[in-house]
């Protein structure tokens, strides 16, 4: 399985030598069959041998991997290109003063269009007392898996039953979790995830889960031809309500097809991969590197993440860039994000440049 699982990612990857590429948390990099997906697909556009049945082959393989990968049924996925879109729906769905029950400094393109409902209560606590705070008022509980400032994870099984006593829903965005955190999206009403980064996919590709039951109310605001049961039946004019796809179909916002064509090839490459092993990599790698902060006398809170957060050391970022070490900052964290096609020297080599820069 070890041996599997490297051949897989030194076939796939192709980093430029010197690079220490440690910030999948903003951007995951592409293996080589999407990109292949995406030149074939640039060639086929600018040839006139671009086709529909192609792209739509492409749009339905992401939804039904990502529907495995999450553990749902494929007709409870919808696709779209970006997170806030999807988030966006939900927001205008409630009701005027609904609660909102969010975590403190979360991602802006969760909150942000629950923000802009000015007639709606948006309540914010820490994350460690999410689960705690959800009351019989709250009628949405939005957050994210994995926090993207510090790499730190909900408890998603305390606030899954905390929201089911309440009879609250839960949004959860799985953007810094799906790809290498195990998933049951069927858990909660709502998961949305922009793929572009644990996923390893282009930019340009999001996706929704809707558990049945939880899309009465949401309006699909954004529908047109490609919500139809029948895609080619009501082209034109208003589709009458009763057309509109019964499934989270009806939630799609039409795909941007090239990014979709390599999707398709880095989501097959996730599950060759399986999300156990990645898991496990990834977090050894983590593992590896608190142990190394330890001993420069360091700490950060994100046990058992993928990310790990450094308070104080985000000015070392720029430093570490013009290395060759790729790293970000975030609220003035060190944040280094460890992922598949990364092994312990990226560690120690980041480590041993954090040393000589302290």
């Amino acid at each position: 399985m070890e041996t599997n699982f490297a051949e897989l990612v030194d076939a796939e990857f192709a980093l430029e030598p010197g690079i220490t590429y440690l910030n999948t948390a903003s951007l995951g990099i592409g293996p080589q069959r999407a990109a292949a997906a995406l030149h074939h697909g640039a060639d086929a556009w600018t040839s006139g041998r671009s086709t529909f049945a192609e792209a739509e082959a492409a749009v339905d393989s992401v939804r039904r991997a990502y529907a495995r990968l999450t553990n749902v049924p494929p007709d409870r996925v919808a696709v779209g290109s970006a997170v806030s879109a999807h988030v966006g729906l939900i927001a205008a769905a409630l009701p005027e003063g609904a609660e909102v029950l969010i975590a403190d400094d979360d991602f802006a393109s969760l909150v942000t269009p629950f923000a802009t409902r000015h007639d709606v209560k948006l309540r914010s606590v820490p994350l460690e007392r999410l689960a705690d705070a959800v009351r019989p008022g709250t009628d949405l509980v939005a957050v994210s898996a994995v926090q993207s400032v510090d790499g730190r994870t909900a408890d998603l099984t305390a606030l899954r039953h905390a929201a089911e006593a309440a009879g609250a829903r839960v949004l959860l965005d799985a953007t810094q979790a799906a790809g290498w955190l195990p998933l049951q999206a069927g858990g909660f009403d709502y998961v949305v995830c922009g793929a572009y980064k644990w996923l390893l996919c282009p930019r340009g590709v999001s996706l929704l889960t809707v558990r049945e039951g939880s899309e009465d109310g949401i309006s699909p605001h954004f529908a047109g031809w490609y919500n139809a049961d029948d895609i080619w039946a009501d082209l034109y004019g208003p589709i009458p309500e009763g057309s509109l796809a019964s499934s989270a179909r009806r939630f799609d916002s039409a795909p941007s097809y090239l990014p979709y064509l390599g999707a398709a090839r880095s989501l097959a490459l996730v599950e060759e991969l399986g999300i156990d092993a990645i898991r496990a990599h990834d977090v050894a790698l983590a593992e590896r590197f608190h142990a190394g902060l330890a001993s420069l006398g360091l700490d950060a809170p994100s046990r058992g993440s993928a990310i790990v957060a450094v308070p104080g050391l985000g000015r070392l970022a720029a430093p570490l860039a013009d290395a060759g070490i790729f790293v970000a900052t975030r609220g003035g964290r060190l944040r280094a994000a460890f992922h598949l096609y990364n092994g312990t020297a990226d560690v120690d080599r980041l480590l041993d440049a954090v040393a000589g820069r302290l």
